[in-house]
């Protein structure tokens, strides 16, 4: 089986540290600890001693990494060495391509560096960054300085998401307090999380409310003091992420059957559409270079509305007819606003 690329990272450093004349004969722990320091940096263990265990066999014996690293094991040092002492793996597998590939990954990572959930992993990325010598402080653009993707760092409810996360991840109860918008109350809500989701900047747990007893979805940023009871819950094997958004547009799910929705899109606008389709279940019906009409199959949501207004006038709901009197009904009272 092909080794990651952080696996390959850590055969670099066992070459390394067995190669070290000034510390010769390192144990199986002195492996471990070099792994962690070079990777993770002294905040905590994320290595075990069966990784190194495995690292050395792959490096001994994986036909695909092409080693077989003479490594030997010396009962009188009770440390590892090369039996030929001139061996190196210093330049076998890690080409430019695999090392450019490990640092765009690592630079992706580093655009969320600031959200809560993903902090814990800092120290893991710069580790990384700084040992492949392309850190922020590089003279060389680096990924994140030509690579921007559409979020800010400041998500409101965002500190909650490492106990939504754990406690989904594990199958744990969560409770938190609740409070609607244009509400002054909130109210408390024992709660199964199955699936965080971000959508428009906001981030939304999605699950089982337990005096309900059904899905509900709940905004991260509407709740407070969250908490993780440890309480197992038994998670449906009927809840399918894709088959429980299948026809939604947004965030919404609702019990109702998803619609056959028709829109004509001006000439100005068709190519927009055909090139990025509003949803997975979109067709063309009519039209080929001018104005077109395509079809979706989805729920009839605010966020579907929404959608809609967003276009302007280069957008006409054609069927059905329920969802073209709600666009109508926005737009007259839209247009109200600038009648004086």
């Amino acid at each position: 089986m092909p080794a990651n690329k952080y696996a390959l990272l850590r055969y670099r450093i066992i070459d390394r540290s067995i190669r070290n004349k000034q510390r010769p004969f390192p144990s199986k722990e002195d492996l471990r600890t070099a792994c962690e320091e070079a990777l993770y940096g002294s905040d905590g263990e994320h290595i075990s001693m069966s990784t190194i265990d495995k690292d050395i066999w792959a490096m001994r014996n994986e036909g695909e990494l092409g080693f077989y690293a003479p490594i030997k094991f010396s009962k009188d040092h009770g440390g590892y060495y090369y039996e030929d002492p001139n061996y190196t793996i210093s330049e076998l597998p890690l080409n430019e391509e695999d090392l450019n590939a490990i640092k765009s990954a690592a630079e992706t990572l580093f655009q969320f560096k600031d959200i809560p959930l993903f902090k814990q992993f800092d120290t893991a990325i710069e580790k990384i960054l700084d040992r492949m010598k392309i850190s922020a402080s590089d003279d060389n653009k680096t990924d994140h300085d030509v690579l921007q993707f559409e979020r800010g760092s400041d998500y409101k409810g965002s500190e909650f998401l490492g106990v939504l996360f754990s406690a989904a991840k594990n199958d744990q109860v969560v409770s938190f307090k609740y409070q609607k918008f244009n509400s002054d109350e909130s109210s408390d809500v024992v709660f199964h999380p199955y699936l965080l989701k971000e959508y428009r900047s906001r981030w939304y747990a999605i699950g089982i409310d337990e005096a309900k007893d059904a899905f509900r979805t709940y905004s991260l940023d509407r709740m407070n003091n969250v908490r993780s009871n440890e309480r197992a819950f038994s998670r449906l094997k009927t809840f399918s992420t894709a088959s429980f958004f299948e026809h939604a547009l947004g965030i919404t799910v609702t019990g109702d059957k998803p619609q056959k929705v028709r829109l004509k899109f001006s000439e100005k606008l068709s190519p927009y559409i055909m090139s990025q389709p509003l949803h997975h279940s979109q067709k063309l019906v009519d039209g080929f270079t001018e104005e077109i009409t395509i079809e979706i199959e989805v729920l009839i949501t605010v966020e579907l509305v929404t959608l809609i207004l967003g276009f302007g006038d280069q957008v006409e709901v054609v069927a059905p007819n329920k969802l073209k009197e709600s666009v109508k009904s926005a737009l007259i009272n839209s247009l109200k606003k600038y009648s004086n």
